[in-house]
């Protein structure tokens, strides 16, 4: 029986969803999950790809409500062909079913392709390859990447529901699509303390994200740090699932962090920078915002949307461009800090209890369309 709602509550039900260790779909659904648990609600994540590291099963030690499942299942974007993804996908369906769910909300959408779950399904446009390449590489999709699409599309039309983390990226879904989904702005929970590291440098710059993919355009970072005085640092990883990888020249490597270095790192709020060419939000923008960071970023639609007056922006390829923006901010402490103030400002609207409510409200609307149908079927066969 369906649990009962009172305005966006999620108490009581069960929800299962996906997730991956692999980049920011880890930390939106951590802190999703966490909002959802903290309301009465029991969830299942589905963790594919990659088994989660140590560091991120700790931050799961104090969700109560939450069940941790490492599924070892192909991710759609690094699986060797479709029926990898729909054996994938028939597996979640047998996990969904034993959970008993109310709900499921997938973090990937190739797995909503085929027969229904029984229960309503949403499905959460982060990111995929027919939009990632017309922004990074245009024209037609290669055949590796057109049949990865034709499951995204399946599944786009297959969901009950949509959402997407910026209209930018909800007016790309329906331009590749032909699909609407509805928008709540990602969030992210400030990191409570951070580890002491060795001195990190004075008036530095900093970056942060998949390293290796192409979509973050960190070949140009890299090139601005041959150009700058002051120390560029990068974090995350050069190495992705996919096979894709990126070698370093200027950047200084900083390795892959978890989230309490990753706040020490931003703790002295160095000047963040992005030159990304797809993002379809950017929760290490996010995280370096609510540091105080000033944020010099990319000139796409996504940023504009989502930061506003409050950033710096410079076109992708212009590195010129983004290290005098770096140089002028780290040279004039006075102007630095007021971006980092407007920043932390703007930071404010992406909140996780926001996200958290932003979604659930969807998970009620869901939930009662369901319940009604059901009502109109019985009513009909009565």
């Amino acid at each position: 029986m369906l649990p009962g709602l009172t305005g966006s509550t999620v108490a009581g039900q069960r929800i299962f969803m996906t997730a991956d260790a692999v980049g920011g779909i880890w930390q939106y659904a951590i802190d999703l999950v966490r909002g959802l648990c903290a309301q009465g609600a029991e969830v299942t994540l589905a963790v594919l790809g990659p088994v989660p590291t140590a560091a991120q099963c700790a931050e799961t030690d104090d969700i109560d409500g939450l069940r941790l499942l490492a599924t070892g299942l192909p991710l759609d974007w690094t699986a060797l062909d479709a029926e990898d993804v729909r054996l994938a996908a028939a597996e979640i369906r047998t996990l969904i079913g034993q959970t008993d769910a109310d709900l499921v909300h997938l973090n990937h959408a190739a797995l909503a392709a085929g027969p229904g779950f029984g229960v309503p399904c949403l499905v959460a446009c982060h990111s995929c390859v027919a939009t990632w390449w017309q922004a990074v590489r245009g024209g037609d999709l290669p055949a590796d990447l057109a049949w990865r699409r034709d499951l995204v599309a399946a599944g786009y039309a297959a969901a009950d529901l949509l959402v997407a983390p910026s209209a930018a990226f909800a007016a790309e879904t329906v331009a590749c699509y032909g699909v609407t989904p509805r928008v709540v702005p990602n969030g992210r929970a400030r990191t409570g303390g951070a580890r002491a590291l060795p001195s990190l440098p004075t008036g530095f710059a900093f970056t942060a994200g998949r390293l290796w993919d192409d979509g973050k355009n960190v070949v140009t970072l890299d090139q601005v740090a041959g150009v700058i005085k002051a120390p560029f640092l990068a974090a995350g990883p050069l190495q992705g699932a996919n096979g894709a990888g990126i070698r370093l020249a200027h950047l200084r490597h900083c390795g892959e962090l978890d989230s309490l270095d990753m706040a020490a790192h931003l703790a002295p709020a160095p000047v963040f920078a992005s030159a990304a060419r797809y993002e379809p939000f950017g929760l290490a923008v996010l995280e370096a915002a609510q540091a105080g960071c000033a944020l010099v970023l990319s000139d796409i639609a996504s940023f504009r949307e989502i930061w506003g007056d409050s950033a710096e922006y410079v076109d992708c390829d212009d590195v010129a461009g983004f290290a005098a923006a770096i140089e002028r901010l780290i040279d004039q402490p006075a102007l630095r800090r007021g971006r980092g103030a407007a920043a932390v400002d703007r930071a404010r609207r992406y909140t996780a209890g926001a996200m958290v409510q932003g979604t659930a409200a969807l998970y009620a609307e869901l939930l009662d369309g369901f319940a009604k149908t059901k009502r109109v079927a019985m009513m009909a066969t009565a």
